[in-house]
C-alpha cells in the first residue's frame, strides 16, 4: 500500500477566455483615455504597462522561483496567453495613435457649450506642418505627430453625422475629405495657432502656394464657416 501523499493544491489560473476578457477591458480603458483627450504618447504607455505587469512580472517570478530552488527545467511558459497579450497590445497600440475619435468632436450632454477653441489659450505663435495625413475635412496630422483643427470651419464627421450644436454643412464627408487632400496632403503649410480643441491644435494655415485652406475649403461648398470662432479670429482676410 503507497503511503499516503499530501498535495499541495496549486492556485487556480484564470482560463483563456477570463484572461482575453481581462486584456479587452484593459484596451477598453485606454482607449477610453484617449477618446478624454489624453495625449496618445501617454495612453500607449499606460496600456502597455498592463501587459507588461501582467504577464512579464509572473513569468520572471516563476523563473526567479525555479532558478532558486534547481527547477529551471520544469517551468512551463504559457506561449499561447503571450501570444494573445501581444496580439491585443499590437492592436490596441496601432487603434490608440490612429483610429479616428468621433468622440472628442461631439457635445458632452453634461457639458452643453464646451469651449472647442479656447480664445484664453490663443496666441500669435506661427509654426510649419507637413501634412502627413487627413483626417476629414477640417482635421489633419502632421509629420510630427501634431493634430490640426482648422480654425473657424466645420466638415461633417466620418460617419456623415454633424455634432450637436455643430454647423452642419449640406456636403459629404468624403467630399470634404477629398478637398482637404488636394490643398494640404504631403505639403508644407505655414499656421497661425488660435487656440486648442481638446488634443488638438486649431490654426489658420496657408499651404506652400499661399492659399489660405481654411477659406479655400469654405469656398469649395464642402465646409462652412462657424460664426462663432470667426469672429474671434476671421477667416478670409485677404478677400
Amino acid at each position: 500500500m503507497r503511503p499516503y501523499r499530501h498535495r499541495r493544491s496549486r492556485p487556480r489560473r484564470l482560463n483563456h477566455t477570463a484572461r482575453t476578457l481581462l486584456l479587452l477591458c484593459w484596451l477598453a480603458v485606454t482607449l477610453g483615455l484617449a477618446k478624454l483627450g489624453f495625449p496618445a504618447e501617454w495612453v500607449a504607455v499606460i496600456f502597455l504597462l498592463g501587459p507588461i505587469v501582467g504577464v512579464a512580472g509572473p513569468v520572471l517570478l516563476r523563473w526567479m522561483i525555479a532558478g532558486s530552488s534547481h527547477q529551471r527545467g520544469g517551468v512551463r511558459v504559457d506561449w499561447s496567453f503571450i501570444a494573445i497579450v501581444a496580439s491585443v497590445a499590437i492592436v490596441g497600440f496601432c487603434a490608440v495613435l490612429w483610429w479616428p475619435w468621433p468622440f472628442s468632436e461631439s457635445v458632452s450632454a453634461t457639458n452643453p457649450e464646451p469651449v472647442l477653441f479656447s480664445a484664453s489659450a490663443a496666441t500669435t505663435a506661427s509654426f510649419s506642418c507637413r501634412v502627413a495625413s487627413v483626417h476629414d475635412g477640417d482635421t489633419l496630422r502632421c509629420a510630427d505627430g501634431t493634430r490640426i483643427r482648422l480654425h473657424a470651419i466645420a466638415a461633417r464627421e466620418i460617419d456623415e453625422t454633424c455634432s450637436e450644436g455643430h454647423p452642419c454643412p449640406a456636403a459629404s464627408a468624403e467630399a470634404a475629405r477629398l478637398e482637404l487632400v488636394k490643398l494640404a496632403q504631403n505639403r508644407t503649410l505655414d499656421c497661425r495657432r488660435t487656440g486648442r480643441s481638446y488634443n488638438r491644435v486649431t490654426a489658420i494655415c496657408d499651404n506652400d502656394d499661399g492659399v489660405e485652406i481654411n477659406c479655400a475649403m469654405v469656398r469649395t461648398g464642402t465646409t462652412v464657416i462657424w460664426d462663432r470662432f470667426h469672429q474671434e479670429h476671421p477667416i478670409c482676410a485677404r478677400g
